[in-house]
């Protein structure tokens, strides 16, 4: 088991470095491109709502073929257009590729965390979890910072080359042991989808695990395309810090996944999503006050750290909902996750147009700690995690 979770890990990490380290070079792709950094800050939502409006069917084909299989091809495909991305000669094409990325990345990390939730048992699923959290913060944490550095150096061009360039060396590793983990495979049954996805939303538990991910992402991960921008009219120009003051979430992740053992044995799953939320909303209060770029950066360190709280919690009662359809459970939860995110930049940029980041930045604050408190008196925890 534990080659199996080293290697799914492997492949998390090396594709999450696509997930935020686009945004540090924001204003360096608006100037390259001749647009506006609001409208170069819908790269993210280009990525993020395909990645959530496919995943329903990727979800099933996981359920029905290999999924490692399907990781594989989802991985050539992420790494061959994120190349095309850094060829982009007009911000048209860049969208387009970006979108084709964003489909392609959803086949990755949430059908990783289905296959380790097939050989995990349940009572050990959540520290397994975590080490995969572990991996995606890690890749959060590098492509952020990395991203930032290699704008200032080479350009916004260079980070596409760069992440496209590890996605196929890891995809090269982990073709061999994918094919040594022998998976059985399934057959294509599209009559499965009906009732695996009524399975799944007949467990009263499925609304609140998706709908507190959706509202998570939408005012939490909304601000994070706008960042680099806030940091610039404060006069803070450097990629790189915007980078920083990103990765500063991704660390607070890391630190999450080394406690998460100690959290789980000592404190009960109601108080730890509860705890998140009323974290989470603290510190978008702080993202308004406009502090320096080193305190935005432990700022966002504690944001990272509340966030899985909450997160990793939800994440265990997700793979619980219909363990007969994992695939498709674990699938659902990253489209409402992912489209959050989509839908989070543009509810951010609205709001900086129309109220200011202040008013924006205190509903979010709001709804962030009143999902935390919801989750923590509706969610009850799974039986085979009781003490």
């Amino acid at each position: 088991m534990n080659r199996v979770l080293n290697l799914m890990a492997f492949v998390v990490f090396a594709t999450t470095l696509f997930m935020r380290s686009v945004d540090p070079v924001i204003p360096q792709i608006a100037e390259g491109l001749n647009v506006q950094p609001a409208t170069a800050a819908l790269l993210s939502t280009a990525f993020t709502l395909p990645y959530a409006l496919i995943q329903p069917m990727l979800g099933a084909l996981a359920d029905m073929f290999r999924k490692t299989r399907l990781i594989a091809i989802c991985m050539l495909t992420l790494g061959i257009s994120t190349i095309a991305c850094g060829l982009a000669t007009n911000f048209e094409m860049l969208m387009g590729l970006r979108v084709l990325a964003g489909l392609t990345a959803g086949g990755i990390f949430p059908i990783a965390l289905a296959v380790v939730a097939d050989r995990m048992p349940v009572a050990q699923r959540q520290v397994a979890i975590g080490r995969l959290l572990f991996a995606a913060m890690t890749g959060n944490l590098l492509g952020a910072s990395g991203a930032g550095v290699i704008g200032d150096f080479i350009g916004w061009r260079g980070v596409f080359f760069a992440t496209a360039a590890i996605d196929l060396i890891a995809l090269a590793v982990a073709i061999p042991g994918f094919r040594s983990m022998g998976e059985s495979a399934g057959r294509f049954d599209l009559s499965t989808l009906g009732p695996n996805y009524r399975a799944i939303f007949s467990n009263p538990m499925a609304k609140y695990c998706f709908g507190a991910v959706f509202l998570e992402a939408v005012f939490m991960f909304g601000v994070f395309p706008h960042m680099a921008t806030l940091l610039h009219n404060e006069g803070e120009t450097r990629a790189s810090i915007a980078g920083i003051v990103l990765a500063g979430f991704g660390l607070g992740g890391v630190i999450y996944t080394l406690s998460v053992a100690w959290l789980v044995a000592n404190i009960s799953v109601q108080r730890l999503m509860a705890a998140g939320g009323m974290v989470m909303g603290f510190c978008l209060i702080l993202i308004g006050l406009r502090a320096s770029w080193q305190v935005e950066f432990v700022n966002f360190l504690l944001l990272g750290f509340g966030f899985y709280l909450l997160h990793g919690c939800i994440q265990v009662f997700v793979t619980e909902l219909a363990p007969s359809a994992r695939g498709s459970a674990v699938a659902g939860h990253s489209f409402f996750f992912f489209l959050g995110q989509a839908i989070g930049p543009v509810v951010y940029g609205f709001g900086i147009a129309s109220v200011g980041i202040v008013p924006v930045l205190l509903i979010g604050s709001v709804v962030l700690m009143a999902t935390g408190w919801v989750c923590a008196l509706r969610m009850q925890k799974p039986a085979a995690l009781e003490n």
